[in-house]
Formats: structure tokens, C-alpha cells, sequence
């Protein structure tokens, strides 16, 4: 029987320490026994196929030399550590991890590359690096009977390359000579259905601003409705999605329990921005809805979790 790997969202304190995290680090299970590298090594790793020369991360970043002496555009590749399939996948009985790397080069394109890292004689071996799209939106990854497959969002014929709505499985398989590509297959165009059938909490109300640990805020998206937590009290409100990519929500209300102040005040500043939503977009694997407020544009990033 094959085995079926799903995405795998690291929200642990290895993630933390590949965004600035210094000093000595205890060896894991998983480095004694030879198995796949952990986030903390794909973080500080070597890899090849993205730039022209090979980029050594230093906390899941590099950052090249300025473009224009003195100018602050450069190019950056920088590794999303909440991203990780790990599986056997060339057959050597060892496990590999398969990982996702942005590339930016100043322009208004950003390029996401897969890579596979093994461990190999004690060290990280980066075995091949593919470019999977420019500006492509990933929904989820599997690993299955050694087979990459990836759930993206992609700019297909009618669509500018700002605002992908073609929805598609490419899957690669690793062998002697690297990556290889062996499907791509068009399955869709992006629509509200796919926000349903799961619930998403939230992990961050505006760019890296997390929730506290002991409040959930949550969201569940059912035909032209959505209901969920707001951290104190439950909400819900109509759904509307015009165009693919695009959401807006009407009649919002919300029960009236009261709690304590701090979970009040967020759960007052979670609604009005959500209020303001005017579209959504996939990040290796989590929901961000971009919404407008009167400070300006604000992501709300969320992690999706099965219902049950």
C-alpha cells in the first residue's frame, strides 16, 4: 500500500528560530537517526537552481548584493518554514524533506521554487531545486508512493500574471537526474467553494501581528454564508465573490457575550477589518484575505483545520 503524505504546518519553536533564532541547537530525533532535515537545517542550508551562483541561507534568508551601489533593491530568496512534506522519495530508505523557497529580484514578480533536501554522509544535501511558477499560489502538497504533488493557483490564458484564477496538480517525482515534472493537469478555475468544507483559525490579524495563545478566532465558509469565532463571541454574515479571487461580506452581526476587555478590544479590531474584506489569496498553504480598513491594507492569515 502507498503512502500519502499531507502538507505539514510547522507552528513550533523550530519555525521561530529559523526567523532569527541564534545560538546552539540540541540535536532532534530526527537528526540522530539520519532522517529528513528538520526546519531548523533547511533554514541554514546551501541550495542550488534559484540564482545563478548557490545561496546560503542564514535564518531562512539571503539577501544578494544591491542592484545599484548604494540602492536598497536587491535580489532575496527566503524559505517558508511553516512548509514541509517529508517522505522516502527516491527509494534509498531514507526520508527527504520537500520545501518551498520565494525568489524576488526587485521586480513586481515573485518566484516559488520547490526544492528537495536530503541527509546525506551527516550533512544537508540540497538534490535538486524546480521552479514551480511565477506568482503562483499553492493550496496544499502531498507526498504519494514518492510523489510530489502540489495544489496551486496560477495565471492560466485570460488571466494577468497579478491575479491568477487557473486552478492545477503538478506533481514531480526524484530521480538519479533530479526533479522530473510528470503531471500538470488544469483542473479549474478558482471560486468561494474552495474556502468550504474546512474550518481556518487565525494566526495573524495584519502582517506578523499573532494572537495571543489563549484566544481562537475562526472561520468557516458554508454555500453564501460564513460563520465563526471572533475570540469572545461568534459571528456570521453573507458572502459575496463577484469575480474569482474576489470576497466582500454583508448583514455581519455577532451574539453579545462579554468577556475581558483585552479579548473585547480584539475581537472589535478582528471584525471591522474583516468587514473591509475585498479578496483572498492561497500561501503555501494557509488563506490570507486581504481587507482595507482606515489604516490602510490588512492581511488576515489563516491556517486551515479539518472539520469534523
Amino acid at each position: 500500500m502507498g503512502r500519502k503524505q499531507t502538507i505539514t504546518l510547522f507552528l513550533i519553536a523550530a519555525a521561530a528560530c529559523s526567523r532569527g533564532g541564534t545560538g546552539s541547537v540540541a540535536l532532534s530525533s530526527s537528526e540522530e537517526a539520519g532522517g529528513a532535515p528538520t526546519v531548523f537545517e533547511l533554514a541554514h542550508a546551501t541550495y542550488s537552481g534559484i540564482m545563478i551562483e548557490p545561496v546560503t541561507l542564514a535564518d531562512g534568508r539571503w539577501e544578494g548584493e544591491p542592484f545599484v551601489e548604494g540602492g536598497a533593491s536587491r535580489p532575496t530568496v527566503g524559505l517558508i518554514d511553516h512548509f514541509m512534506l517529508t517522505d522516502d522519495l527516491d527509494g534509498d530508505g531514507l526520508d527527504e524533506a520537500a520545501t518551498l523557497l520565494w525568489e524576488s529580484s526587485g521586480g513586481s514578480g515573485n518566484r516559488l521554487y520547490l526544492a528537495v533536501m536530503g541527509r546525506r554522509n551527516g550533512d544537508i544535501e540540497n538534490l535538486d531545486t524546480t521552479l514551480v511558477g511565477d506568482r503562483v499560489q499553492i493550496r496544499s502538497g502531498t507526498i504519494d508512493d514518492g510523489r510530489i504533488t502540489l495544489d496551486v493557483i496560477r495565471a492560466g490564458p485570460e488571466d494577468a500574471a497579478c491575479c491568477p484564477t487557473e486552478k492545477a496538480l503538478v506533481s514531480w517525482t526524484l530521480g538519479k537526474d533530479g526533479l522530473n515534472q510528470v503531471i500538470d493537469e488544469t483542473t479549474g478555475t478558482v471560486s468561494l467553494a474552495d474556502l468550504g468544507g474546512r474550518e481556518w483559525v487565525l494566526l495573524e490579524l495584519g502582517r506578523e501581528q499573532p494572537l495571543p495563545d489563549d484566544v481562537e478566532i475562526s472561520m468557516v465558509f458554508q454555500d453564501d454564508r460564513v460563520s465563526g469565532s471572533s475570540g469572545c463571541n461568534n459571528y456570521f454574515a453573507g458572502v459575496m465573490a463577484p469575480n474569482p479571487g474576489e470576497l466582500a461580506f454583508n448583514g455581519m452581526g455577532a451574539t453579545r457575550m462579554a468577556c475581558p476587555e483585552p479579548v473585547m478590544k480584539l475581537e472589535g479590531r478582528y471584525l471591522s477589518v474583516l468587514a473591509g474584506a475585498t479578496g483572498y489569496t492561497f500561501v503555501a498553504g494557509r488563506l490570507a484575505v486581504s481587507c482595507t480598513d482606515d489604516d490602510g491594507t490588512v492581511t488576515l492569515i489563516y491556517a486551515s483545520r479539518a472539520r469534523y
